[in-house]
């Protein structure tokens, strides 16, 4: 609890100090909040990676996700292309027997992998994925959905375009055009509620693409608008999208 009100600058500063490496999101905990989907991507990540032989986690981040599961596969590799994530991803895995490749692409031979998963990726290489997916492997990965926290970027940076290759209809079209059968697909949009403007900045440091090219120096004017409406009206309220896809590479 805090003993006092901290102003403006003292709540900026403390969100721009904060690190972001890693995908450990703790520190938000009174401070922002999100609704979880309700299929409980951890349950089903560490469901088919108990039933795996070789699986693959894109994008892994520092791996505290992966790292959650309760009975790894006899082959557990990972990818993550930012080196500090990468140092960690490595600590994280260890327990479990992983392995972290540092790379964008997936440099591994067709057919590796009989399970690939993904929480959040940047971008999904469809091709690639069915690539080194065996047959009747599965790709199961949560992706961020269009507009995701759209109230929060349009406050700060005013409209933003809608990416198109964030939808379900582009997931869809993807899937089947790089060969796989869709088994699930599914979008949920839960409240995200910040309760500071050191939430705010810490925040858009950490997740880049909600306001490409953030900087508090940038953005201050917006960032001391939106400090004010937070003191005035309460937590600033946004939506974030969530989609939920398996699919399968035939047999």
């Amino acid at each position: 609890m805090r003993a006092t009100t901290p102003t403006f600058d003292e709540l900026v500063t403390e969100g721009a100090s904060v690190p972001v490496e890693g995908w450990d999101f703790s520190w938000f905990a009174g401070r922002a909040t999100e609704e979880r989907p309700s299929w409980g991507y951890s349950q089903l990540l560490a469901d088919r990676m108990s039933r795996a032989n070789a699986a693959l986690d894109l994008q892994t981040g520092g791996g505290e996700v992966l790292a959650t599961i309760g009975q790894p596969p006899p082959l557990l590799v990972a990818t993550e292309s930012w080196p500090p994530n990468v140092d960690i991803a490595r600590r994280n895995l260890a327990p479990l027997g992983g392995h972290v490749v540092a790379a964008t692409d997936l440099p591994f031979r067709d057919a590796a992998f009989d399970l690939v998963v993904s929480r959040h990726p940047v971008d999904t290489r469809w091709p690639e994925v069915a690539r080194v997916l065996r047959p009747g492997g599965t790709f199961l990965s949560q992706q961020i959905g269009p507009g995701t926290v759209g109230e929060l970027a349009e406050v700060i940076a005013g409209p933003l375009p809608a990416n198109p290759r964030r939808g379900t209809a582009w997931i869809a079209a993807e899937a089947r055009a790089a060969g796989l059968e869709l088994l699930d697909l599914r979008e949920e949009s839960l409240r995200t509620v910040f309760h500071d403007i050191g939430a705010v900045v810490h925040f858009l440091r950490k997740v880049i693409w909600i306001v490409p090219g953030f900087t508090v120096e940038r953005y201050r004017d917006e960032l001391a608008a939106l400090h004010r409406r937070i003191e005035a009206d309460g937590p600033f309220v946004a939506h974030a999208r969530r989609i939920l896809v398996e699919a399968r590479k035939p047999r």
